[in-house]
Protein backbone atom coordinates (compact mmCIF):
# COMPACT_ATOMS: atom_id res chain seq x y z
CA UNK A 1 0.00 0.00 0.00
CA UNK A 2 1.31 3.30 -0.97
CA UNK A 3 1.49 5.90 1.86
CA UNK A 4 3.22 8.77 3.25
CA UNK A 5 5.32 6.98 5.79
CA UNK A 6 9.15 6.10 4.88
CA UNK A 7 10.11 2.16 4.85
CA UNK A 8 12.91 2.47 6.92
CA UNK A 9 15.80 -0.31 7.17
CA UNK A 10 18.74 1.00 9.37
CA UNK A 11 22.09 -1.09 10.38
CA UNK A 12 21.58 -3.91 13.64
CA UNK A 13 20.85 -2.35 16.66
CA UNK A 14 22.01 -4.01 19.81
CA UNK A 15 19.35 -3.01 22.39
CA UNK A 16 16.78 -4.93 20.23
CA UNK A 17 17.49 -8.03 22.16
CA UNK A 18 17.08 -6.29 25.20
CA UNK A 19 13.72 -4.79 24.14
CA UNK A 20 12.41 -8.42 22.50
CA UNK A 21 13.21 -9.75 26.29
CA UNK A 22 11.47 -6.89 27.92
CA UNK A 23 8.58 -7.82 25.78
CA UNK A 24 8.66 -11.21 26.04
CA UNK A 25 8.53 -10.73 30.17
CA UNK A 26 5.47 -8.33 29.72
CA UNK A 27 3.35 -11.21 27.34
CA UNK A 28 4.55 -14.25 29.50
CA UNK A 29 3.24 -12.53 32.87
CA UNK A 30 -0.15 -11.78 31.47
CA UNK A 31 -0.66 -14.52 28.67
CA UNK A 32 1.29 -17.14 30.88
CA UNK A 33 -1.40 -20.20 30.50
CA UNK A 34 -1.79 -18.90 26.63
CA UNK A 35 2.21 -19.25 25.33
CA UNK A 36 4.11 -22.31 25.08
CA UNK A 37 7.10 -20.66 23.61
CA UNK A 38 7.87 -16.86 22.31
CA UNK A 39 10.78 -16.62 20.05
CA UNK A 40 12.57 -13.38 18.25
CA UNK A 41 12.43 -13.75 14.37
CA UNK A 42 12.79 -11.50 12.00
CA UNK A 43 15.64 -9.43 10.75
CA UNK A 44 15.57 -7.56 14.61
CA UNK A 45 17.05 -10.79 15.66
CA UNK A 46 20.13 -11.40 13.62
CA UNK A 47 23.22 -9.54 14.69
CA UNK A 48 24.46 -7.41 12.25
CA UNK A 49 21.62 -7.91 9.83
CA UNK A 50 19.63 -4.34 8.73
CA UNK A 51 16.05 -4.14 9.88
CA UNK A 52 13.17 -2.09 9.86
CA UNK A 53 13.52 -1.32 13.85
CA UNK A 54 10.54 -3.14 14.55
CA UNK A 55 10.65 -6.92 16.89
CA UNK A 56 8.95 -9.51 15.64
CA UNK A 57 7.87 -12.39 17.73
CA UNK A 58 6.70 -15.82 17.40
CA UNK A 59 3.82 -16.73 19.45
CA UNK A 60 3.10 -20.80 19.98
CA UNK A 61 0.58 -21.14 21.68
CA UNK A 62 -1.88 -24.48 22.93
CA UNK A 63 -5.19 -22.98 21.44
CA UNK A 64 -5.54 -20.01 19.00
CA UNK A 65 -9.54 -20.19 19.67
CA UNK A 66 -8.56 -19.35 23.44
CA UNK A 67 -5.99 -17.30 22.91
CA UNK A 68 -8.52 -15.07 20.56
CA UNK A 69 -10.16 -14.54 23.79
CA UNK A 70 -7.39 -12.34 25.02
CA UNK A 71 -7.63 -10.35 22.49
CA UNK A 72 -8.96 -7.37 25.23
CA UNK A 73 -5.96 -7.49 27.01
CA UNK A 74 -3.41 -7.55 23.92
CA UNK A 75 -4.88 -4.26 22.86
CA UNK A 76 -4.76 -3.26 26.68
CA UNK A 77 -0.90 -3.83 26.20
CA UNK A 78 -0.94 -1.64 23.08
CA UNK A 79 -1.79 -4.08 20.16
CA UNK A 80 -3.73 -4.04 17.83
CA UNK A 81 -5.39 -7.47 16.95
CA UNK A 82 -5.24 -8.06 13.11
CA UNK A 83 -6.52 -11.58 12.80
CA UNK A 84 -5.41 -13.98 10.69
CA UNK A 85 -3.96 -11.08 8.33
CA UNK A 86 -3.28 -12.99 5.11
CA UNK A 87 -2.18 -16.48 7.04
CA UNK A 88 -4.64 -18.65 7.00
CA UNK A 89 -4.03 -20.29 11.26
CA UNK A 90 -2.09 -17.39 12.10
CA UNK A 91 -2.66 -14.54 14.43
CA UNK A 92 -1.26 -11.04 14.29
CA UNK A 93 -0.48 -8.28 16.44
CA UNK A 94 0.84 -5.47 15.74
CA UNK A 95 2.35 -2.31 18.73
CA UNK A 96 2.71 0.98 18.08
CA UNK A 97 1.47 3.34 15.28
CA UNK A 98 4.51 5.72 14.32
CA UNK A 99 6.31 4.31 14.62
CA UNK A 100 5.89 0.57 14.80
CA UNK A 101 7.50 -1.09 17.49
CA UNK A 102 6.81 -4.78 17.65
CA UNK A 103 5.05 -7.54 15.57
CA UNK A 104 3.67 -10.70 16.69
CA UNK A 105 2.65 -13.64 14.26
CA UNK A 106 0.89 -16.21 16.80
CA UNK A 107 0.62 -20.21 15.88
CA UNK A 108 -0.90 -22.74 17.42
CA UNK A 109 1.42 -25.78 18.31
CA UNK A 110 0.26 -27.98 16.04
CA UNK A 111 1.11 -25.97 12.53
CA UNK A 112 4.73 -27.04 12.41
CA UNK A 113 4.97 -26.00 9.26
CA UNK A 114 4.72 -22.30 9.89
CA UNK A 115 6.72 -22.36 13.09
CA UNK A 116 9.56 -24.25 11.74
CA UNK A 117 9.56 -21.88 8.86
CA UNK A 118 9.99 -18.29 10.81
CA UNK A 119 12.30 -20.21 13.19
CA UNK A 120 14.58 -22.28 10.65
CA UNK A 121 14.49 -18.70 8.64
CA UNK A 122 16.18 -16.92 11.28
CA UNK A 123 18.53 -19.91 12.57
CA UNK A 124 19.84 -19.99 8.81
CA UNK A 125 20.58 -15.94 8.83
CA UNK A 126 22.36 -15.86 12.06
CA UNK A 127 24.39 -18.86 10.88
CA UNK A 128 25.42 -17.97 7.30
CA UNK A 129 26.19 -14.25 7.52
CA UNK A 130 27.05 -13.83 3.97
CA UNK A 131 23.39 -14.35 3.15
CA UNK A 132 22.21 -11.98 5.67
CA UNK A 133 24.45 -9.45 4.20
CA UNK A 134 22.33 -10.03 0.70
CA UNK A 135 19.55 -10.10 2.25
CA UNK A 136 20.15 -6.29 3.92
CA UNK A 137 21.59 -5.10 0.88
CA UNK A 138 18.84 -6.43 -0.80
CA UNK A 139 16.50 -4.72 2.20
CA UNK A 140 18.38 -1.51 2.20
CA UNK A 141 18.16 -1.28 -1.65
CA UNK A 142 14.74 -2.02 -1.74
CA UNK A 143 13.50 0.86 1.16
CA UNK A 144 15.18 3.62 -0.97
CA UNK A 145 13.97 2.30 -4.20
CA UNK A 146 9.88 1.92 -2.51
CA UNK A 147 10.72 4.51 0.54
CA UNK A 148 6.21 4.75 0.90
CA UNK A 149 5.36 1.54 -0.93
CA UNK A 150 5.32 -1.16 1.57
CA UNK A 151 3.51 -3.75 -0.93
CA UNK A 152 6.39 -3.06 -3.26
CA UNK A 153 9.45 -3.58 -0.69
CA UNK A 154 7.70 -6.77 0.21
CA UNK A 155 7.28 -8.04 -3.25
CA UNK A 156 10.69 -7.13 -4.02
CA UNK A 157 12.03 -9.06 -1.04
CA UNK A 158 9.35 -12.53 -2.31
CA UNK A 159 12.08 -14.13 -4.40
CA UNK A 160 14.81 -14.04 -2.54
CA UNK A 161 13.15 -14.84 1.04
CA UNK A 162 11.71 -17.45 -0.72
CA UNK A 163 15.02 -18.75 -1.85
CA UNK A 164 16.54 -18.27 1.75
CA UNK A 165 13.73 -20.87 3.13
CA UNK A 166 14.82 -23.18 1.24
CA UNK A 167 17.95 -23.26 1.58
CA UNK A 168 17.54 -23.24 5.21
CA UNK A 169 15.08 -26.02 4.49
CA UNK A 170 18.11 -28.30 3.04
CA UNK A 171 20.71 -27.02 5.40
CA UNK A 172 18.37 -27.78 8.57
CA UNK A 173 17.84 -31.48 7.44
CA UNK A 174 21.57 -31.83 6.32
CA UNK A 175 22.73 -30.84 9.64
CA UNK A 176 20.42 -32.76 11.43
CA UNK A 177 21.32 -35.58 14.02
CA UNK A 178 20.53 -39.27 11.93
Amino acid sequence: MKGLKNIEVVPHRTEWQSHFKAEKAVLEKQLAERIIALYHIGSSSVVGLSAKPIIDMLLVTDDLEKLDLASPLFEQLGYEVMGEFGISGRRYYRKGKDPRTHHIHAFQFDNVTEIERHVLFRDYLRTHPKAATEYGKLKLQLAERFPHDIDSYCDGKEAFVKQLEKEALIWHFKTRDS
